[in-house]
Parts: C-alpha cells; sequence; structure tokens
C-alpha cells in the first residue's frame, strides 16, 4: 500500500462534471468489487505512466493496474477488478491518490470519465465526465489537467473548482506537461498551429507560444520547475531545448538520419543528459550543455534537481549558462549532421 496522501481529506465521495457533461450528476459510484485473478487469466498491458520523481511507475492493464518501484525493480501492488482495465494510471508521487482512466472494455469506466481514485481508503474521491474521450490526465500537488483531443481543462485539487481551459490544435496523443515544484506553475502543451507549442506559466499570468518544429510535435517534456523544455516531431530526427520563460532555442540534438516516432524523452534529475526513446527499438542518450541558475541559486539549493542544477523560482530572470559551441551535440553520434529535418 502507498503511503498516507497528502490530500486525504479534502474531498467527499462527490461526482463533478464540466461544461462538456450532459449527463454530469447520474455517473454511478465506484461500486465494482477488486477481486483477486486467476494466475491463468491473460493480462494484456495497455500503458506504462511514470510518476513525477521517476522512482515509480503504474501500469495499466485490461484487468486493473500495477505499481512498481524503480530501485528496486518490483511490483508494489496490483489491483484487479472486475469492471475491466485502464488505459490511464496516473500516479500522484508516492501517495494513495491516482487518476484512472477507463479501457474501452471497462464496463464501469468508459474512456470519458476520469476516476480520482484513493487507494488508501479504497473509494472514488470523484469523477469528472466529458462527452469525448479524455486523452491524458496529469496531477501536481495542487492540480488536475485533463486532456482532451481539442482542449485542456485544468482544475484546483482542493476544492475541484475549474480554473483554466485551454484550447489546442488535435492532441490524440494527449500531450502534456506540468511542473512539479510548489512555487512554480507551468503548464505545456500543443499551441494552435503545427509544430507550436504553447507554454503556461500561471504563476506569472504568462502565455509563451514556440515554434518549436516544422512538423506536427510527437513528444515533449519538462524538468521539475519548468524551466526547461524538450520537444521533438513526428519526423523524430532532432530534439529541440528551449528556454520556457523566453522561448528561445538552448541546444539542438539530433536522433538520426531516418524518420523515427519517439515515444518519450527524459531529462536527468541533474539535466546533464537527455534520452529519447523511439519505434526504432533504440533509446539515446545526450550531453547537455545547459545550465540554469538564479538569483537564489546560493541560498536555495534545488536537491530534487541534483548539485548541477540550483533552484529558480520563476519570477526571477531565467539565466542560461551555455557553452560557446553552438552547433551539434558534440556527444551524439550523429554530431556531423548539422542540416535535416525538424
Amino acid at each position: 500500500m502507498l503511503s498516507g496522501s497528502p490530500t486525504q481529506g479534502m474531498f467527499s465521495n462527490s461526482r463533478i462534471g464540466n461544461s462538456e457533461s450532459p449527463n454530469s450528476g447520474a455517473s454511478s459510484s465506484f461500486t465494482q468489487p477488486i477481486v483477486d485473478m486467476s494466475e491463468n487469466d491473460e493480462t494484456e498491458l495497455l500503458s506504462i505512466t511514470w510518476n513525477q520523481d521517476y522512482r515509480c511507475f503504474a501500469a495499466g492493464t485490461n484487468h486493473g493496474f500495477r505499481i512498481y518501484n524503480c530501485k528496486p525493480c518490483k511490483e508494489t501492488f496490483r489491483r484487479d477488478m472486475k469492471v475491466g482495465g485502464f488505459k490511464i494510471v496516473e500516479m500522484l508521487f508516492h501517495c494513495n491518490i491516482l487518476a484512472l482512466v477507463g479501457a474501452v472494455t471497462n464496463s464501469h469506466y468508459p474512456p470519458n470519465k476520469v476516476l480520482i481514485w484513493d487507494d488508501y481508503q479504497s473509494r472514488s474521491m470523484c469523477e469528472f465526465t466529458f462527452r469525448s474521450e479524455v486523452r491524458g490526465v496529469k496531477l501536481r500537488r495542487d492540480r488536475i489537467a485533463v486532456v482532451l483531443e481539442h482542449k485542456i481543462y485544468v482544475y484546483s485539487f482542493t476544492d475541484l473548482k475549474l480554473l483554466h481551459e485551454i484550447e489546442t490544435l488535435a492532441n490524440p496523443r494527449g500531450l502534456c506537461c506540468l511542473s512539479h515544484h510548489s512555487n512554480t506553475f507551468v503548464l505545456v502543451c500543443p499551441g494552435l498551429n503545427k509544430g507550436q507549442v504553447r507554454v503556461e506559466h500561471f504563476g506569472l499570468n504568462v502565455t509563451k507560444l514556440i515554434s518549436a518544429h516544422d512538423s506536427q510535435i510527437a513528444c515533449f517534456t519538462l524538468t521539475l520547475d519548468g524551466l526547461l523544455l524538450a520537444t521533438a516531431s513526428i519526423t523524430g530526427t532532432l530534439i529541440r531545448i528551449f528556454n520556457t520563460m523566453d522561448g528561445t532555442q538552448l541546444q539542438e540534438v539530433r536522433r538520426g538520419a531516418d524518420r523515427a516516432e519517439i515515444n518519450s524523452i527524459a531529462f536527468s534529475p541533474n539535466v546533464q543528459w537527455l534520452a529519447a526513446s523511439s519505434d526504432k527499438g533504440t533509446v539515446h542518450v545526450f550531453s547537455l550543455r545547459v545550465r540554469v541558475s538564479g538569483e537564489d541559486s546560493l541560498t536555495q539549493p534545488n536537491v530534487a534537481q541534483g548539485p548541477a542544477l540550483f533552484h529558480q523560482n520563476s519570477s526571477t530572470s531565467l539565466d542560461p549558462l551555455i557553452s560557446t559551441n553552438t552547433g551539434a551535440n558534440p556527444n551524439s553520434t550523429f554530431s556531423f549532421m548539422r542540416d535535416g529535418r525538424s
């Protein structure tokens, strides 16, 4: 069982909806029992998602979901249910709160519902019902972001009020990222134009639009403080790193010369490395020359980001320190290729 919830006691066992929900009050409570499945039952993997600090990951299956620790790598617990599987299982750090979205075969929770589940109390805390399929859910300690194909809804985690509605280009992948530091609230999502990324600095009430690629966005990721952004397009040849405060490109690395579908991108905790996986069956790891420092770097080191990266308050200016070499990543195998598709 996961540890106690930091939000325990904030919610009643309620149901909520929004403007997209024609029958928001008609959804039923989570009454189907959790059951142990037979060893002979075939389990199909539907999704894998990391928690916010990458120390755990959740697997959605056709029977329910499972939670794993990374170090050591082992299953922590599982929940197998008669109602069917979950295509999205989103964790909230190491607490017992999960966001669940049912698979098509789930008889009780269809893909247009988001269930906020308290596994410690084995109960539904609330539900969000929409008219279209939910493509993604992102959590931070104070916000819930629900991603539909053309819109993102952002709710308060304390009172479940709708705070923001964001229009996007068609987003079937459910692309969305949130920062996770308490004093920075950054959301990244596709913009309204092909290859464009929208960055919302909610704490500063600033919106930044970045023309990241010529082709449609396929994948992106943020650092934990939300100050650095890495993006890739459906071409899959180049990955670009941006300053989210002013939208400037800080570095570009090349994954390869052939078209590839990039499935995920991740910064290392100290932002010294960037890893990208693709449908080519490979993982590329690049050395980064991006460093971030700020006015409070001497007095407020960011332990979560490691000793090489200091905490930067979003209200201060971002000061990226990069090497004088502005060409391709010298540590990339393909650094000799300078011109290519985006």
